[in-house]
């Protein structure tokens, strides 16, 4: 009991620490999430909307594989299993076992997104009631601030993720099962917005080859993550993001405007037509 006291001290004392100040020009976004919002959100998208003048505190409640089930059973345990990423002024902080009240806590959040585990993103029955539960205790927390839900991705077609075989290990099939389950929880919470990262690296493949993730599922530090990064970046700053000028030392001209194109597609027409 007194080393589970200290800890909650010590988290408390350390978030307290680097608790910002509110600005009225910084968007502030929380992610509650898992590896696929670490690709969408940490590294990439400060210096896109740097660059479209927006100034954003980003932070990514992190615990690998992380379903909406198992963040509502953290939530119910009071389990403090999170990292917790802090991108702010382009720099990176991390906080070890952190819970979600932590994170809540933290600062007025202006957007917070939730997303399904990429192995459940196309099983309908995996998201309720846990969606609706987590909304419920985060709506009570954080009253003003808008809801998103962070559209995962399809795997890369040769994957050999264990959750690929419910899809036939159809890059296709996990398309169409993704975009089923978007629509469903777009009408179960009708005022969330969309982020449509799972539409634009669809688009993306269509444009740069089914080349976008390194390992078959994570998107790769090139020019993978830099277009989950475009979808949020123009959902924030409400600026298109084709023709902004950052780029990583990696891309080149001609993926970053693939990139950019396919995160603007997929804003505008965000679920996917079979041919």
């Amino acid at each position: 009991m007194k080393h589970n006291l200290l800890k909650a001290l010590f988290v408390a004392l350390l978030l307290c620490a680097v608790l910002p100040m509110r600005a009225d020009d910084t968007i502030r976004v929380l992610c509650i999430g898992n590896s696929f919002s670490w690709d969408a959100v940490e590294q990439e998208l400060y210096p896109l909307a740097k660059a479209q003048g927006t100034e954003l505190l980003i932070g990514n409640l992190y615990y690998g594989g992380c379903s909406l089930q198992q963040h509502w059973e953290f939530y119910e345990q009071n389990k403090s299993n999170y990292s917790f990423r802090i991108i702010r002024g382009g720099e990176r902080q991390v906080t070890e076992h952190c819970s979600l009240n932590d994170a809540l806590r933290y600062t007025q959040w202006d957007y917070i997104s939730f997303q399904q585990a990429s192995h459940d993103s196309g099983k309908r029955l995996s998201y309720e009631p846990y969606l609706s539960q987590l909304t419920g205790v985060v709506r009570r927390q954080q009253p003003n601030a808008r809801f998103c839900w962070m559209q995962t991705w399809s795997y890369a077609q040769d994957a050999e993720h264990p959750g690929f075989p419910y899809y036939g290990s159809s890059q296709q099939t996990m398309n169409d099962s993704i975009a089923v389950c978007t629509g469903f929880v777009l009408r179960r919470c009708p005022n969330m917005l969309l982020v449509p990262c799972g539409s634009a690296i669809a688009y993306a493949r269509e444009r740069m080859g089914d080349v976008l993730c390194r390992d078959g599922y994570h998107l790769n530090y090139e020019f993978g993550r830099y277009v989950a990064a475009c979808v949020w970046c123009e959902l924030l700053t409400g600026k298109s993001v084709v023709g902004n000028t950052y780029m990583n030392d990696k891309m080149t001209c001609k993926q970053r405007h693939q990139a950019q194109q396919a995160a603007h597609q997929a804003i505008k027409k965000p679920f996917l037509q079979k041919k």
